[in-house]
């Protein structure tokens, strides 16, 4: 009884351990891949398939798991950088990339540092694209820019297995000399059609005149004692607002305003203002 018991006791450890190493083999066999990713497998360092995802078996001690590619699509921040335009302008340039990996062995394979690559290919294009262009094309036409990057790069970036879907120019920073003869150059713009449309106006008012039209008269004086009643109420050193006496002029002056409204409706009240009735009001209440 003690032979027996010692072999069946020593057959029970041989098929325990025949169990664990057969667990052991199907854990180092299974992989499992997730949505969005492939996985390479390599057999002796050499590359010999690609893992979809989902359930994945290999050949233990033999085969193993090379590069796990994200395949769905990425995105990528550009540094800045300085471009020379065309016209010799120094602008400071940044942008970002949208790709997506169609091929895990090629970008797996082809090209070491991949993400480090991508940023160094559009940097490249960018200081090529842009600096072909002067610099009033580089800030009206950005959507040309980012089409012609994207043609481009799309195509150098095929060898590695990858699909370039978007490049967008976040910013284009002239120098700021440029920046600031700009903004002059947009003020004095303002500046002349506030100009042109004071001296439109004063030109209709002046015709208005001519035709021997007194409410326009009045207009034209009350409109100018108005800005200079503004003025003196926001300077800087006033504490006490002045009313002139003849504010009682002014007022009858604005009144002119009413007058050429109502010949403008053809007599009319405008509208909003309530018709007076012509029957007098008795104050009888009935």
């Amino acid at each position: 009884m003690d032979w027996g018991d010692s072999m069946y006791q020593g057959l029970s450890i041989f098929v325990l351990v025949a169990v664990l190493v057969v667990l052991f083999y199907l854990l180092r066999a299974i992989r499992m891949v997730p949505q969005g990713y492939n996985y390479t497998v390599e057999r002796f360092g050499k590359y010999i398939r690609t893992l979809d995802p989902g359930l994945g078996i290999i050949v233990p001690f033999i085969d193993r798991i090379g590069a796990k590619q994200n395949m769905m699509e990425q995105v990528l921040d550009i540094p800045s950088q300085e471009v020379i335009t065309r016209d010799n302008a120094m602008v400071k340039v940044d942008g970002v990339t949208f790709f997506q990996i169609v091929d895990a062995p090629r970008a797996a394979y082809e090209v070491r540092d991949l993400n480090n690559a991508i940023i160094n290919l559009v940097m490249t294009n960018i200081r090529t694209v842009m600096g072909s262009m002067e610099l009033d094309s580089l800030l009206s036409q950005r959507d040309e820019i980012n089409l012609r990057l994207l043609n481009v790069v799309d195509q150098a970036a095929q060898p590695w297995g990858l699909k370039m879907n978007r490049i967008e120019i976040k910013d284009i920073a002239p120098p700021r000399d440029l920046v600031e003869s700009m903004a002059r150059q947009m003020k004095a713009e303002r500046d002349k059609r506030a100009a042109e449309a004071e001296a439109k106006a004063t030109e209709l008012v002046s015709r208005a005149i001519a035709a021997g039209d007194v409410q326009a008269i009045n207009y034209f004086i009350a409109n100018n004692y108005i800005k200079a009643l503004e003025k003196l109420a926001t300077s800087p050193n006033q504490k006490v607002l002045m009313l002139p006496v003849e504010a009682s002029s002014v007022i009858g002056s604005i009144a002119g305003i009413s007058e050429i409204a109502r010949e403008a409706f053809g007599g009319q009240p405008p509208a909003g203002q309530p018709r007076r009735g012509s029957v007098p009001n008795t104050g009888s209440g009935t």
